[in-house]
């Protein structure tokens, strides 16, 4: 074959890759999707804003989400202002004699994403970063309605039997805003602690019963701190002048900022910390309303899960809320059939697929009954792609063949983790270091001598507290720390503004705020083969073209000299 004859021939099959390409582009998206428009709760803002990253990578789908607070989110949903909400309390709620009235359109709850809520901390002794801290409920309401106000507290020393906690005051975070979170926590004190938080509700004059409530009350004149978001609480703790701070926030944020979270005692007598699994388990607890007439189908009653009997139950577990809108048309309405194919086709992801990443994002992916509910939800939303939502097609990793596998492998917790005499050394959320315990305020164990100054840094930060000057020595002010003795390390940290709580920066940090898209199916699977199958063949067109025409040329020219050397 001559070059000539060679070129023309890759010519032919560039032009043949090019038409191809031309009606099949491999990258192209097969359905055009309208950009859909969200507010609400922070409480799930952070698997939210993988999922959309996610989706908008493999589909141009643009999901927009403002994490400004679940009653905001409800309210600007009412009002036409996104096409959907997500929030932890459904309509209908009353505070201070104001109700949450619904919105005028159709709409239906669908579960998104279930999780823990935890209480994140910065405490220290002997300058060295507590992980392993335990708290009862009833410590827990005490501290955030200032009946106990000291970390060497009896009822905080009885939790805790192998740590000499520090005689530093108790600095409570809690949401300025209306958010979920809050109203997670004020359900929960109100069923399990009612009279300490009946009897706070009369001092702050909120009556005497005011039960659930999305705005926390603050007790003027106490050492209460009140900032805005999730963002703001978790912030504020982490800064490394919070010391003795703590705060309730979703547990993936004390993952992301590096900082540990308390294990809370369980019905069973077991401290456990809100993992996935954790929050699996006490979720079996939970009753939800099936009544599909209801306007209140999906929301949920809690009280069985707060007294799961199970000893691998986290006792303040929930899940999240999407508010759906089911009908097109009328007032503050802005729902159409393009919106609906986004939202439906987004919301199948998430139920499926972008529950693999609940995990590894500090959530807890939901089971199978909850999935199916979902999907009947989202075949009320107009345009919604229906015959793609199928529960058989869906690779969500709580079930296969009907079984929560979740559940099933969830390990039970450590003899040393029982109300007792013990307590476990295990770091917690993204503060794994173990602590040491026995370990006294001035640096060192209770058995005696002076603490070595070489533990790594508090929390996220990538410094260290120590080198080769001791950190042991009196506590001279009575505030816990060590009186005497040098730190040679950095403290690292990130930088945070100290009047909003809000993070500025990752500074030396080891959690990370980055979210990074991940492959995922959205159950469009002849489109995808179709797509692959053309992919391949490009790929082998497009060698052909490139490698070809020059392979072929040095072959006949090769052949050429060597007929020349024979004659």
């Amino acid at each position: 074959m001559r070059p000539a004859t060679a070129f023309r021939l890759g010519a032919t099959v560039a032009a043949l890759l090019c038409a191809l390409l031309a009606v099949h582009p491999p990258d192209a998206h097969a359905v055009s999707y309208t950009k859909i428009t969200g507010s609400g709760s922070t409480w799930s803002s952070n698997a939210l804003d993988q999922w959309r990253r996610n989706i908008s990578a493999n589909l141009g789908m643009t999901v927009n989400f403002t994490a400004n607070g679940s009653s905001q989110g409800r309210e600007q949903f009412k009002n036409g202002v996104v096409d959907f909400a997500v929030s932890e309390i459904p309509y209908g709620l009353t505070e201070q004699g104001v109700t949450d009235a619904p919105p005028t359109r159709g709409y239906a709850y669908m579960p998104i994403v279930a999780g823990g809520t935890a209480f994140m901390y910065n405490l220290k002794i002997g300058g060295k970063a507590v992980t392993n801290l335990r708290l009862s409920g009833d410590s827990i309401a005490k501290m955030f309605t200032g009946r106990i106000t000291m970390w060497n507290a009896p009822e905080i020393k009885a939790d805790n039997p192998g740590l000499t906690l520090p005689a530093r005051r108790i600095v409570p975070v809690v949401r300025s805003d209306g958010s979920g979170t809050t109203a997670q926590f004020t359900t929960w004190m109100a069923k399990e602690q009612p009279a300490t938080w009946n009897a706070y509700c009369a001092q702050v004059g909120r009556g005497s019963n005011c039960g659930m409530t999305s705005y926390y009350p603050v007790l003027t004149g106490s050492s209460m701190i009140a900032k805005s978001g999730s963002l703001g609480v978790s912030g504020f703790v982490r800064q490394p002048q919070a010391e003795g701070s703590i705060t309730y926030v979703e547990y993936s944020y004390a993952i992301k900022t590096g900082f540990p979270v308390a294990k809370m005692l369980n019905s069973s007598g077991y401290y456990v910390e809100p993992t996935a699994s954790s929050v699996a388990v006490a979720l079996t607890g939970a009753q939800i309303d099936q009544d599909k007439s209801s306007s209140n189908y999906l929301t949920q009653i809690l009280d069985n899960v707060y007294e799961n009997s199970d000893r691998r139950t986290y006792p303040m577990s929930s899940y999240s809320y999407m508010i759906l809108p089911t009908s097109i048309g009328g007032d503050k309405n802005p729902m159409t059939e393009a919106k609906g194919l986004s939202l439906g086709t987004f919301g199948r992801y998430f139920l499926c697929d972008g529950q693999q990443q609940a995990e590894e994002l500090g959530y807890s992916p939901l089971p199978k009954n909850l999935v199916q509910a979902g999907f009947d939800q989202l075949e009320k939303v107009p345009g919604a792609p229906t015959s793609s939502i199928n529960i058989n097609d869906c690779r969500n990793p709580t079930f296969s063949g009907g079984v929560n596998t979740l559940i099933k492998n969830a390990p039970y917790p450590k003899s040393c983790d029982k109300k007792g005499t013990t307590q476990c050394s295990d770091g917690t959320a993204g503060a794994k270091t173990p602590t040491q315990v026995n370990q006294s305020a001035n640096g060192g164990s209770t058995s005696g001598g002076s603490g070595s100054g070489g533990g790594s840094g508090s929390g996220g930060s990538s410094g260290t507290t120590g080198g080769s000057g001791s950190a042991g020595g009196t506590d001279a002010n009575g505030d816990g720390k060590p009186g005497t003795g040098t730190s040679a390390g950095g403290t690292g940290g990130a930088s945070v503004d100290p009047d909003t709580g809000q993070v500025l920066g990752d500074g030396a940090s080891s959690g990370t705020t980055n979210v990074a898209a991940n492959p995922m199916n959205v159950g469009y699977g002849s489109q995808l083969g179709m797509r692959g199958a053309l992919m391949a063949l490009s790929a082998v067109l497009l060698l052909g073209v490139v490698v070809g025409p020059p392979l072929v040329a040095r072959t006949m020219a090769a052949r050429a000299r060597r007929r020349g050397g024979a004659a």
